[in-house]
């Protein structure tokens, strides 16, 4: 029988696949939450907090993708985008919306992800290891989808018609990173809008039952917010149905940010939780974009009027991670995969 001085390719992958799930039994102690999951992949716009959830993790910060740019390893990665749409423009085309500039979709995104940055792994073994053991977040995502339509003036009605669609794009993408092998995706809903400072801007009124009188936030704009949730967990239970050896966990984004919409000094926002960073700028501090920005934004919610400051992305991330405002809880999922690990039968190598 003739001799061969080169490695059988698939002899190499299965040694790899098990020295990763030898290491994985031999550093992980049960119920941390830190080693349940080896790495970060992430898909949405620029409210989609890798930052965060990495610290929880005790992961490296999620370097960008963007298209292949700015990654060459195959470690966490994220694929959202800033002004990121759930929707491809010509959606929004097709609506009579006017584009001002292009937008990335989740359909580009898991693009990159399909063409661009799995082709890295040169071994399906080492691939499908890497999906099993990473946490997907996808989102948030969609609310640039109504953002971009509302603000410019689209009527509600018809951006109401939007729902099912953005709902469906997200459900959609779930799907397919659920065929290429991933096992445990985050899925965020949309934040309270109507507590926003430039919507609360933009849509102000003088009629007093417009107003939550607890919050000051606009109920039509939450009401709104609360039937895209309502309709995202419906469709991710369906989805879950189809795939019980998946995990999805739906991150409640809306309960979580509304603790301090209600109680805004009890998280320390001293300056109120309806106003931007703003401190010289209009009634909800977002009417100036030359204004400087205030001294202390962690007196603060609102950075910029839609985007969350540091200080209150911090508390919505730990109530995602460490309270009960992930729908199952993460820590009961992470406490699942750490009991079947330490009953896992690593894979036999024949060679």
């Amino acid at each position: 029988m003739a001799s061969s001085s080169s490695t059988n390719p698939m002899i190499i992958c299965l040694f790899l696949l098990f020295l990763s799930l030898q290491t994985k039994h031999a550093s992980s102690s049960p119920w941390s939450l830190s080693a349940c999951y080896d790495s970060i992949i992430g898909f949405g716009d620029s409210l989609a907090d890798t930052g965060n959830l990495a610290r929880y993790l005790d992961l490296p910060l999620v370097p960008p993708f963007y298209d292949g740019k700015n990654s060459s390893d195959v470690g966490s990665v994220n694929f959202a985008v800033a002004g990121a749409s759930a929707l491809p423009d010509s959606y929004f085309l097709s609506k009579g919306i006017a584009i001002r500039q292009a937008n990335t979709s989740l359909s580009d995104q898991l693009g990159w992800f399909k063409n661009k940055f799995l082709p890295k792994f040169q071994c399906p073994s080492e691939r499908q290891s890497f999906l099993r053991s990473a946490l997907v977040l996808v989102g948030e995502v969609g609310g640039n989808d109504y953002n971009h339509a509302l603000l410019d003036g689209t009527s509600k009605d018809l951006v109401f018609t939007f729902i099912p669609d953005v709902v469906g794009a997200i459900s959609s993408t779930v799907k397919e990173l659920i065929n290429l092998g991933a096992r445990t995706l985050i899925v965020p809903g949309n934040l309270p809008i109507g507590c926003s400072a430039t919507y609360l801007s933009q849509f102000k009124s003088s009629n007093k039952s417009d107003y939550n009188p607890k919050t000051g936030c606009l109920n039509w704009l939450n009401e709104f917010v609360s039937n895209h949730n309502k309709q995202l967990r419906a469709q991710l239970d369906l989805i879950q149905k189809e795939h019980p050896h998946t995990d999805i966990i739906y991150a409640d984004y809306y309960n979580a940010a509304m603790r301090f919409y209600l109680h805004p000094d009890k998280y320390g926002f001293s300056k109120g939780a309806l106003t931007a960073c703003c401190p010289k700028c209009g009634p909800y501090k977002v009417d100036n974009p030359e204004a400087e920005t205030c001294d202390v934004p962690s007196q603060y919610v609102s950075w910029d009027g839609l985007h969350l400051t540091e200080a209150a992305y911090s508390i919505l991330a730990k109530g995602l991670i460490k309270e009960s405002y992930t729908i199952p809880q993460i820590e009961q999922i992470c406490a699942n995969h750490m009991f079947n690990r330490s009953y896992a039968v690593p894979p036999r190598i024949v060679l």
